[in-house]
């Protein structure tokens, strides 16, 4: 998936948690994701594995005749790779019938599968998280949690500097990708051409482990986006942990009307996400 706080009766020290883990030596599978490269036919066959991996990572599922196309393997070689998969628990299958003919195997990746891809240090935020939780009042993690992520819009800012919407959405990506989080940036193509918009789909998140069992992270990430974009309207299309592989947000400019000074600026301000302070307790939904 990506935020000096009062409290009654006690003060907390600002945290500078920038972001709540980044993968500062990111595994070469992980990069082999990130870059959305595929290998050549006459790879050997370790990287051929990853790159099946990274390639499940980025579609959800596939075949293999999809991974071999893909890959430049044959059918029966792919086969082999995914039952060696198999074998170490890091791929699994479903099998489905579009018509009469033998039933075809879908490919995805495991919990193992997905963990190969790095956590970083995930297991240190997440007991922060936890103490707090544990110990301070619900409001005051929840005011940490936005104050965190406004502090990271800023950075962000300042890194993708101005320019046009999609020069900025661009710089966004990579920054996501050197955060750890395997992205990509499209049109979408359910806009209208009068009316142009932009998805970010985020195939691997780097907090996602955290995001489990304290889902308001999502919603921090939600805001870190609104704020880092004021000129946008952004709302979140796909998440993760609620269905499917990814997660995805739409962002689309904001009509402009006229200030009194002569300028312009958005026409309205987004609403900011309420952000829950309770972990998760068993339970999972959309917001």
């Amino acid at each position: 998936m990506g935020v000096a706080v009062e409290c009654e009766n006690r003060q907390v020290r600002p945290m500078s948690v920038r972001h709540l883990p980044h993968h500062r030596n990111r595994s070469p599978l992980a990069s082999h994701a990130i870059s959305g490269a595929e290998a050549p036919a006459d790879e050997p066959p370790l990287a051929t594995r990853d790159a099946v991996l990274a390639l499940l990572l980025r579609r959800g599922e596939a075949t293999a005749a999809d991974l071999a196309a893909s890959l430049g393997v044959s059918v029966q070689a792919m086969r082999r790779h995914l039952r060696s998969l198999e074998e170490d628990a890091l791929v699994e299958s479903s099998t489905s019938s579009a018509g009469p003919g033998r039933p075809t195997n879908h490919w995805r990746l495991t919990h193992l599968g997905q963990e190969r891809f790095g956590d970083g240090s995930e297991t240190f935020a997440l007991g922060l998280l936890q103490s707090m939780a544990a110990t301070l009042p619900a409001d005051t993690v929840s005011n940490l949690m936005e104050q965190q992520a406004e502090e990271k819009a800023r950075v962000y800012r300042t890194h993708i500097g101005v320019g046009p919407l999609e020069v900025r959405l661009e710089r966004l990506t990579e920054l996501r990708r050197s955060e750890g989080y395997v992205a990509d940036l499209g049109p979408d193509p359910s806009a209208g051409p009068d009316r142009r918009a932009w998805l970010i789909r985020e195939h691997h998140c780097s907090v996602m482990r955290i995001a489990e069992e304290f889902p308001q992270v999502c919603d921090q990430e939600l805001l870190l986006l609104r704020l880092t974009f004021p000129d946008c309207q952004v709302d979140r299309v796909h998440w993760r942990l609620q269905e499917g592989h990814s997660c995805g947000f739409r962002l689309q400019p904001q009509p402009k009307t006229q200030s009194p000074s002569g300028t312009h600026s958005p026409s309205k301000t987004q609403p900011r996400p309420e952000i829950e302070s309770q972990p998760r307790d068993g339970s999972s939904g959309a917001s």
